[in-house]
């Protein structure tokens, strides 16, 4: 493939990068960092594909290519920003935005990955998101598409940054002759902002070293990479699933990756399917709602168009697991040769640069059903009897054990280890973890209790392995009953009228007293039905956890999802306090707001 030398473009490829090396010996990670790692994979010949919608390779780069272009770039960026400058770039799924990354690590300057825009008419919306990320990251300069030039500017000057780029202009700097200094491993990598489900964006300091054990981790004892491994991924890049998971991870191994782009995937789900059986992909990852999504347009599957034989790691991460979902893609695809020992549950957090634990490999999914009734009241899980009624019981997925040279421990409120079943605040401890957060040192200290990183989830210990059950900022308490969410929400979703994934439930203190709110995001109907469905749904609540709860039925694509697709009840709440799904919420022809990302 032709490659344009002023920074080397490429024309478009018919063939994907090949799936393994003639020449070069494997080695799964072990590097210091991401350059080192990087001028090994280039000695090769595997690299990474970008598809287009139609399912065609529109861009092949070979990691030798990329390298050397990393490096051209790098040169110029070094004329232009001191050492040690951060850069926020718009991660969109293509070869500039790589190219980009690694230069930086190449010039010795900070990347702060940023979000694509979704949808369009939320241009408020994403400039605001961005203009935070920008701030927090004290960005030099911000660079992008062209395509959203104008966005990126007005976003840079509500920010104080003086300097907008799109990626033309970056390839197009002078080399004025100064020499790249790349980061060493005691040096930064990135800027990793969070989804901000919980709250606003906070920016993750990726260290070198950090990264690269964590990376190390993930190969060798998580997915246990190899020789004749190939992957596919759509998570979008600005994300820690996307980027650490499927941009670095498989890199440092010299394993080569099918990049859709995470809107390519929203229109055409199975297409993400078709890469898979087309280029005999071996490893791929999504959190639940992909699999669930994929299930649902199995009904479209072209008889011999998927085989998913050769599929032997299929992850799950990004957000709760959710065993329905599992379920439902196992029994759809199993004729297509998809084999459910293939799943691989996991925990993470950007915190953690990414991966926390795993279980083992092509073991089955093991969930845990809960009665949630004694859970509730007591703290405890424990197991759902014969006895325990179907609106009551709850199945929880086993999420591994500790990356080699991590720790998990749960803790009761005074800070102490509890026993086997007991939820408790999950804390960790291990190499890959963030030294804080950029820029915010009272956020940084808080999250650590000594070498211990308080991961502000909860969960328990069962046969060894961690379960997640939620966000301890999530947790809803009534009477002295500790009330999750996600049990509110799952159960609205099977209500006919309501689209799934598109629940919401939260607590707000109205001054007496605590009360819960169910915004559900329910398909057109007219005034009688909604009425109908209002009382369905409160019904629902009340069966489900014992509580009433204000109902809220919220016009189509009104909730806000983060950019790995769990639903964010923080910025859902704050839409209520403000107002925006008063009466209002059943025209149809109310102002949409920016959504992070729609699935």
């Amino acid at each position: 493939m032709a490659v344009i030398p002023e920074l080397g473009k490429q024309e478009p490829a018919n063939m994907p990068t090949p799936t393994s090396n003639k020449s070069l010996a494997t080695k799964a990670g072990g590097f210091t960092t991401i350059i080192d790692a990087l001028d090994y994979a280039a000695q090769g010949e595997t690299g990474y594909s970008f598809f287009n919608l139609r399912g065609e390779v529109s861009t092949a780069l070979p990691y030798r290519e990329l390298r050397d272009n990393a490096k051209i770039l790098a040169r110029r960026l070094a004329g232009r920003f001191e050492r040690g400058a951060r850069l926020a770039v718009v991660a969109e799924t293509s070869p500039e935005f790589l190219t980009t990354f690694y230069a930086c690590q190449y010039a010795g300057l900070i990347p702060a990955p940023m979000p694509m825009p979704v949808n369009l008419g939320g241009k408020d919306g994403y400039i605001t998101q961005i203009r935070q990320m920008i701030s927090g990251a004290k960005a030099d300069a911000v660079v992008g598409p062209v395509n959203l030039r104008e966005f990126l500017s007005d976003a840079a000057d509500q920010a104080g940054c003086d300097t907008v780029l799109d990626f033309d202009e970056l390839n197009a700097l002078e080399d004025n002759g100064v020499e790249a200094v790349p980061f060493g491993p005691d040096d930064y990598c990135y800027i990793q902002y969070s989804s901000g489900s919980t709250s606003a964006p906070k920016g993750v300091i990726g260290m070198q070293r950090t990264v690269c054990a964590n990376l190390t981790a993930i190969a060798r004892h998580g997915m246990g990479l190899r020789d004749g491994d190939r992957a596919t991924s759509w998570l979008p890049l600005y994300h820690d699933m996307g980027l650490i998971g499927f941009v670095l991870t498989p890199m440092t191994c010299q394993v080569g990756v099918d990049f859709l782009a995470t809107s390519d995937f929203v229109r055409r789900p199975l297409l993400w399917l078709r890469i898979i059986t087309e280029h005999k992909s071996t490893i791929t990852y999504s959190p639940s709602f992909g699999y669930e999504l994929a299930a649902k347009r199995s009904a479209r599957a072209e008889p011999g168009a998927i085989d998913l034989s050769r599929l032997r790691v299929a992850g799950i991460g990004g957000d709760m697991v959710r065993p329905e979902a599992l379920n439902a893609f196992a029994e759809a695809f199993g004729p297509f040769g998809f084999n459910a020992t293939a799943f691989l549950p996991s925990y993470g957090m950007a915190e953690a640069t990414l991966a926390i634990s795993f279980p083992d490999l092509e073991e089955e999914v093991m969930v845990d059903e809960v009665d949630m009734r004694h859970y509730t009241r007591s703290g405890v899980a424990q197991p759902a009897s014969a006895v325990t009624s179907p609106e009551h019981k709850r199945g929880f997925v086993l999420c591994g054990r500790p990356l080699e040279g991590h720790a998990i421990e749960v803790r009761d409120e005074n800070g102490s280890r509890i026993e086997e079943r007991q939820v408790g605040r999950i804390f960790i401890k291990g190499p890959s973890l963030t030294p804080g957060y950029f820029s915010d040192p009272e956020s940084s200290a808080a999250m650590y209790n000594g070498e211990w990183l308080d991961t502000g989830d909860m969960g328990y210990f069962l046969a060894g392995q961690i379960v997640i059950t939620g966000r301890a900022k999530d947790l809803i308490i009534i009477n002295g009953r500790n009330i999750w969410p996600q049990d509110i929400e799952w159960a609205v979703e099977k209500v006919d009228g309501v689209r799934g994934g598109g629940v919401a439930a939260f607590s707000v203190d109205d001054g007496g007293s605590e009360r819960i709110v169910v915004v559900a995001e329910r398909r057109g109907l007219d005034a009688e039905a909604l009425a109908t469905l209002k009382r369905e749904v409160s019904s629902v609540v009340q069966n489900a956890v014992g509580a009433p709860a204000e109902i809220v039925l919220a016009r189509p694509h009104s909730m806000v999802v983060t950019s790995s697709g769990k639903l964010s009840r923080a910025k859902v709440k704050q839409k209520y306090l403000d107002g925006a799904f008063g009466e209002d919420a059943s025209q149809e022809n109310a102002v949409r707001p920016l959504a992070e990302a729609r699935v």
